[in-house]
């Protein structure tokens, strides 16, 4: 876009003049050079039209008037009465040189923040993460209006360059903290994996367990607050995990508690739920930065800063979006969770009625044995004693098959076994009283 027009036009008197415009974009103001036509030579008029429209330097007759005119959309770029040969174009011209204004306070103002980026870190002595966070936001920025052709290329480039030259400062910064920070984690390792290899002693010489256990729990705090590098973090997270199991199958076999599906369950549960919980914040954290760039863009005073804020809103509701389908499919997995849950529930609750029945079962049958042993000893040497426990034995099965139909029906087989004891043995008394009548009379 040229800063520069050359045009044929006419005063108030509606003589012929030729004009030049010139943008001071950081002053957002037009110069205004006219020529009265009469007073010019066609030399001039061709250096005019050739060489200065291209920002070459003219000598200037001095019969000439100047104007300094601000530049605005709505109003006139020319001084008052002044027309122009080609309206048109100097409209154009009046849009294309408030956009390369608008992108030249854009480039100043990132002129300024890199300045001030350039100042931090000019005074490191060692990588500031934060610094480097902020730098990679900066260029992030730029780089999104370069894309919009918000920004001119030279000042993109000049910024680029620049950027790139902190970007360089601080790697160095960070290759000297990297080689620091692995030989210290090196050192970490070192002396977990000795704790690692004491607790496994203890573990395989068959010591008590829960000393042992309480061995690992604090190391895995202290494993939380120990700095790694990502390798050796995983390195040690595997191997901590591992003498936990170890310790977990020493002391629960394979019925501990990691086997039973209910407390994995609930486990998964309540991961879930925590899940849910953060990606229902983020969401609405979202939503009040959409709400909050829809009102700055309300109240923007230029198209620029409204185009920003509109592609930034753009960019929140494509992450917004994706957010939302994430917490669906999670809200979707915690239901179907919940329901096996309540399975898992209604199997346990059925087993517990299921072994109470087992054990009633159980103590009807010894009662009942109880009670045959106790009548055997009694009828030792008489046959209608044998009879009769017989008799109680046939009547005693059936009983005992029906046991499985319930706790409320135990209740009324009890009655109906104490029935027949009842019947059977009350004639049984009857006979063996009977006799020892019968054996006294004839002694």
């Amino acid at each position: 876009m040229r800063k520069r027009l050359v045009f044929w036009g006419k005063n108030e008197k509606g003589e012929k003049v030729l004009l030049g415009l010139m943008l001071r974009d950081e002053e957002n103001v037009i110069e205004v050079s006219i020529f009265p036509a009469a007073e010019i030579s066609e030399e001039f008029a061709e250096q005019f039209h050739q060489n200065w429209r291209k920002g070459e330097d003219v000598l200037f007759p001095e019969n000439h008037l100047r104007h300094e005119i601000p530049l605005r959309v709505s109003e006139t770029i020319l001084p008052e009465g002044y027309k122009v040969d080609r309206e048109d174009i100097l409209k154009r011209a009046q849009t294309e040189w408030h956009f390369i204004v608008l992108s030249g306070k854009l480039y100043r103002a990132y002129q300024d923040e890199l300045e001030d980026l350039k100042d931090q870190v000019s005074k490191l002595t060692k990588f500031d993460s934060a610094v480097w966070e902020d730098l990679k936001g900066f260029w992030s920025k730029v780089q999104e209006q370069a894309r919009e052709k918000n920004l001119f290329r030279e000042h993109a480039g000049a910024i680029k360059e620049t950027t790139n030259e902190l970007f360089g400062e601080l790697k160095a910064l960070r290759k000297k903290v990297d080689r620091e920070f692995h030989a210290a984690s090196q050192e970490h390792v070192k002396s977990f994996k000795e704790a690692f290899a004491n607790i496994d002693n203890k573990i395989n010489e068959g010591l008590s367990l829960n000393p042992i256990f309480q061995e690992l729990k604090d190391l895995q705090n202290k494993f939380r607050d120990t700095k790694f590098t990502g390798s050796h973090r995983n390195q040690i997270w595997k191997e901590l995990d591992g003498l936990f199991k170890k310790v977990k199958a020493k002391k629960y076999g394979d019925q501990g508690p990691d086997n039973d599906p209910s407390s994995r369950l609930t486990k998964r549960l309540e991961g879930l739920h925590g899940a849910i919980s953060r990606m229902e914040r983020s969401i609405e954290r979202d939503n009040k930065e959409i709400a909050f760039q829809t009102k700055r863009v309300d109240q923007a005073d230029g198209s620029l800063e409204s185009q920003l804020r509109g592609a930034k809103i753009g960019m929140i509701e494509q992450r917004l979006e994706s957010k939302q389908e994430k917490l669906k499919d999670m809200l979707q997995t915690r239901t179907r969770l919940e329901k096996q849950m309540q399975k898992l529930e209604r199997q346990k609750q059925a087993a517990k009625e299921k072994e109470k029945i087992n054990e009633a079962k159980e103590e009807l049958k010894a009662k009942i044995a109880d009670e045959i042993k106790e009548a055997e000893q009694e009828r030792e040497g008489s046959e209608s004693i044998r009879h009769a426990v017989e008799a109680i034995q046939e009547a005693s099965e059936p009983v005992i098959e029906g046991v499985e139909e319930g706790l409320e029906d135990v209740v009324d087989t009890v009655k109906a076994v104490a029935t027949v004891l009842e019947s059977r043995f009350s004639g049984f008394l009857s006979d063996v009283a009977d006799a020892i009548k019968s054996m006294t009379e004839e002694e």
